[in-house]
């Protein structure tokens, strides 16, 4: 991601009919463009950021004639799944923890805008030669991850036939076939019960024993899980041992967050339309509903029992108290540092001079016009920096490195 450049601030002069003599009138550039994340409740996936990974806003016009402002860059708005969690690909800190709808964060600032040589204008020096160009933008390479949002997380098995039910409930259209892990990747379904009533289901792709310890793609699947409210977890009816797998299931989540364990779950024996469902149903509602849980029975590919799963569900939804998800981590705050600091090492034979403003100032500096190289000296002495430079050892001819800029040292 890269935030727009400053516009250059120009040098001009007012050039009229009978007006031998104009004063300065040259305009400030525009400031560059900020990057700004922001949440839309109607995406689903970060496709879009891995089909295409630059990004960058729009860089402020150059400063014009007659005390003309340039425009500002274009701000690059880029919109965002609930669930992102942003992070700085070099350090892994976390930035944003977009979850809410709306929710935005700016991310990158852009440069500020030159000035004009018209600002410099005062009873001294009334024809000022003296201009700034436009702050560059802030540029960072950013790792975007998402944990889905939904309202209800469909869990079991490989198998158990959890694409079936969503295809079935709404219009998302994830693969199934007659063996495991058909589902890599979590699904989403809108499910409309009527006008108003609607809520969000993910198939959690399917978890095996030990995924709670990353074994197959345990970790990548869980995670998933964190952010829905109520879990449908469904059993096989035709597998060999229903209630174990039921079992092993719960203890992954368990293992791998205790409060897992704490949303409401609705244990749903599929494959109703099978011989063994029936013979399993009595039995394993018997345990389900002697641990406390809500239990019912479907057949997810005929559709039987289907739609009074799904007002359960809801009813269950309604139970809940509102929710407004927060953070898992808070983003790193740093103290802020000090702009005016900084360090000099040595370099290819010359001096780099690392410092933030410093570096800011050499880039928004004219070094071709005489006025504008002499003010960026009174800044390196005002700062320190040319002191510190001789005590350093710095010499005449020496080249010094700031930020982008070559420079030849001179002592006079």
């Amino acid at each position: 991601m890269k935030s727009g450049n400053g516009g250059d601030g120009m040098i001009s002069f007012r050039r009229e009919k009978f007006v031998p003599r104009g004063g300065p009138d040259g305009g400030d550039g525009g400031h560059g463009g900020n990057v700004i994340f922001i949440v839309n409740p109607k995406i689903n996936s970060l496709v879009k950021f891995h089909r295409q990974v630059h990004f960058e806003a729009g860089n402020g016009a150059h400063g014009g004639r007659s005390d003309m402002t340039g425009a500002s860059g274009e701000t690059l708005r880029l919109e965002v799944p609930p669930g992102t969690i942003i992070r700085d690909a070099e350090t892994d800190a976390l930035l944003a923890d977009l979850v809410n709808p709306e929710q935005e964060v700016m991310l990158l600032v852009g440069g500020r805008g030159g000035k004009g040589n018209a600002r410099y204008a005062n009873s001294v020096n009334q024809t000022p030669r003296l201009a700034e160009r436009g702050a560059p933008g802030e540029a960072r390479w950013l790792t975007l991850e998402l944990k889905l949002i939904a309202d209800v997380g469909l869990v079991g098995l490989p198998n158990a036939g959890k694409s079936t039910l969503l295809s079935v409930i709404s219009a998302a259209k994830p693969k199934i076939a007659p063996y495991p892990f058909t589902t890599l990747e979590p699904n989403l379904g809108v499910v409309q019960l009527d006008e108003y009533q609607t809520m969000v289901v993910a198939d959690i792709p399917g978890l095996i024993k030990g995924a709670a310890e990353g074994i197959g793609l345990g970790h990548e699947f869980l995670r998933h899980i964190e952010r829905t409210r109520v879990l449908i977890h469904l059993l096989d009816g035709a597998a060999a041992e229903p209630l174990e797998d039921w079992a092993t299931i719960n203890q992954e989540l368990s293992l791998y967050d205790p409060a897992l364990m704490d949303k409401p779950q609705l244990v749903v024996l599929n494959k109703m339309d099978l011989p063994d469902a029936v013979a399993w149903e009595p039995i394993i509602q018997e345990r389900i509903e002697a641990e406390g849980y809500e239990f019912c029975s479907i057949a997810a590919a005929t559709g039987q029992n289907v739609r009074p799963m799904l007002y359960k569900v809801w009813q269950m939804l309604q139970d809940l108290p509102p929710v407004v998800f927060t953070s898992d981590e808070q983003p790193i705050i740093r103290p802020e540092m000090d702009e005016d600091d900084f360090t000099i090492e040595r370099e290819n034979g010359g001096w780099r001079v690392h410092g933030v403003r410093i570096e800011r100032i050499a880039a928004m500096t004219y070094f071709e016009f005489e006025a504008t190289a002499r003010r960026f000296q009174s800044i390196l002495e005002d700062l320190g920096i040319s002191d510190a430079l001789r005590e350093a050892g710095v010499q005449d001819g020496d080249t010094v490195y700031i930020g982008d800029e070559v420079l030849e040292w001179s002592n006079r």
